[in-house]
């Protein structure tokens, strides 16, 4: 499974904003807050960007922030086009609805790439069954839980008591007593929390 393993606050510099993917270091001491300029010998020149570079940039900036490659990301968005609806909506939906996300946003783990890992590590099931798939999408009226014999790592349990000042997403229903959390349904385009203009990326592949 290819993955990103370079330097993550590098991409946050890059973006020019945070995307929280290193888990609770980004709320407490987080490199963006010191040098908010790209990486590299001219990242601190004020360059202006063309029409192009805007939609790269925010195409490449969803990219980060869900941990997938451009293969995949382009997948996505195919299958994006072909449902009915918005394709920007259905793109980010479907991103919100992987497996890994569904963890992270629950506060299984401090981070998507740790969610990821954890998913990989067996350390859930879906509906009684043992999934570990990070790119597995979610359906309304599934049930993410951690394996009974998963409920004491130590990963998971620091992760639930940091994840509390992020709140979980109103479409997700968490119960820590079960350590489980119910999809009540997809999210609607209002309340997907981070600050994307999918529209840019539309842009961009329409052209």
């Amino acid at each position: 499974m290819a993955r990103y393993t370079g330097p993550v606050c590098k991409l946050c510099r890059r973006e020019g904003q945070k995307l929280f993917l290193k888990g609770e270091r980004c709320y407490f001491k987080c490199a963006f807050e010191h040098k908010n300029y790209p990486p590299g010998e001219h990242g601190q020149s004020r360059e202006k960007q063309k029409d192009y570079g805007i939609r790269l940039r925010e195409k490449q900036k969803i990219r980060r922030i869900y941990g997938i490659m451009e293969k995949q990301f382009k997948r996505y968005f195919r299958l994006a086009e072909r449902q009915r609806g918005i394709t920007g909506e259905n793109l980010l939906r479907m991103l919100e609805s992987r497996l890994d996300n569904i963890v992270y946003r629950s506060g299984f783990g401090s981070s998507r790439a740790e969610a990821r890992q954890l998913v990989l590590h067996n350390h859930f099931i879906v509906n009684g069954k043992k999934v570990n798939i990070p790119s597995y999408l979610t359906k309304a009226g599934e049930v993410v839980q951690v394996k009974e014999g998963s409920r004491g790592v130590d990963r998971i349990v620091r992760s639930i008591e940091a994840a509390q000042q992020r709140g979980t997403p109103e479409w997700l229903e968490l119960d820590l007593d079960k350590m489980q959390v119910t999809i009540q349904a997809l999210p609607a385009r209002d309340q997907v929390s981070e600050s994307i203009d999918e529209h840019l990326v539309i842009e961009l592949y329409s052209k």
